[in-house]
């Protein structure tokens, strides 16, 4: 039996790793088994339940954690459970923001060993966020590894910037990683599983290499993370939602993700639906919740999780919040 090819795709908040990993699956034969195993920071399953609405044979989830570190071990058990319950032809491994490659492909390495031959690590992907890797590279650790340490980078949003600034992030890449192939991609409208799928990784193969001592510090050092309740009884109107965001200053606030009741029409009988909310470092985006709707009832369903830089979240958060009329651990 052919062994399990992992695909891990690593990127900063807000890379757009989801999107790409959804526009891959429609373009795979319909007999073709992918299994999606998803890290988010917090306890709200965003990208998993958009996951979920997709083609994807099964979607697991580690929460509450980054497995390279807090959480180390967990994806090993979570890819013998895959194994075991569904066989996939292949695995995406979707890291949290902050996760360190080196660490995680040595797990998968040792699985390989340990599970002779029944996975096999085919490649690291990165994804670039162009319009705003200058400057989280400054200060992120993990943003640098991520781009030195990959088979692959995927250089997004990169039509939001002019040529200029494109060619800033191409230089700052080629100083981080001058020899790995470096490709512009388009999000939501596709990327071509030929382009990720059979690099066949020889990455990580004869040791370890040299990481920076933070790579072993639990990530709260770069990233700080608060969950709320969000407002249920008053639905969101397009415009208070839209000036609340708006406050938010992408230098400090990198991601807001949850679950919403919005009233995309105003009127006391306009329908109230619920909506996944996606917004990094200044855009946003609405996608339908399948299955959910309110007529304005409470439903301890929806949440939603505020990332950003240490020091500054908890306050900025908690002024987003009182906006809405939510609010925050």
């Amino acid at each position: 039996m052919p062994p399990i090819q992992i695909t891990v795709f690593t990127g900063f908040l807000g890379a757009g790793k989801t999107s790409i990993i959804l526009s891959l699956l429609p373009q795979l034969p319909k007999d073709y088994k992918v299994c999606l195993l998803k890290n988010e920071f917090g306890d709200v399953e965003v990208d998993s339940q958009l996951a979920r609405q997709s083609s994807l044979t099964a979607v697991s989830e580690i929460l509450n954690g980054c497995m390279c570190c807090v959480l180390v071990g967990q994806m090993k058990t979570a890819l013998l459970e895959i194994r075991d319950n569904y066989r996939p032809d292949r695995v995406i491994i979707e890291t949290s923001g902050s996760a360190f490659p080196a660490t995680l492909a040595f797990q998968i390495r040792d699985l390989e060993k340990e599970t002779s031959g029944d996975f096999k690590l085919d490649s690291i992907v990165t994804v670039i966020d162009a319009e705003n890797f200058v400057g989280y590279e400054d200060s992120s650790t993990t943003a640098r590894m991520q781009a030195a340490y990959t088979d692959l980078i995927l250089i997004n949003k990169w039509e939001n910037v002019s040529e200029r600034q494109l060619d800033d992030v191409i230089d700052h890449l080629h100083t981080l990683n001058d020899l790995t192939p470096k490709l512009r991609c388009h999000g939501r409208n596709g990327v071509s599983p030929d382009v990720i799928f059979g690099i066949d990784s020889k990455l990580f193969l004869q040791g370890q290499p040299h990481e920076d001592s933070a790579a072993h510090e639990p990530h709260d050092t770069e990233v700080e993370t608060l969950t709320g309740p969000a407002p249920v009884v008053q639905p969101l109107s397009a415009a208070l939602l839209e000036s609340a965001l708006a406050m938010l200053p992408k230098e400090s606030i990198y991601r807001v993700k949850g679950f919403i009741h919005y009233k995309e029409v105003d009127g006391p009988s306009a329908p109230i639906s619920s909506f996944i909310l996606n917004w990094a470092f200044g855009r946003f985006d609405l996608t339908p919740l399948q299955g959910r709707s309110s007529s304005g009832g409470s439903d301890e369903g929806l949440m939603f999780t505020v990332m950003g830089a240490p020091g500054e979240t908890k306050k900025l958060a908690r002024r987003f919040a009182s906006l809405i009329g939510a609010q925050v651990s």
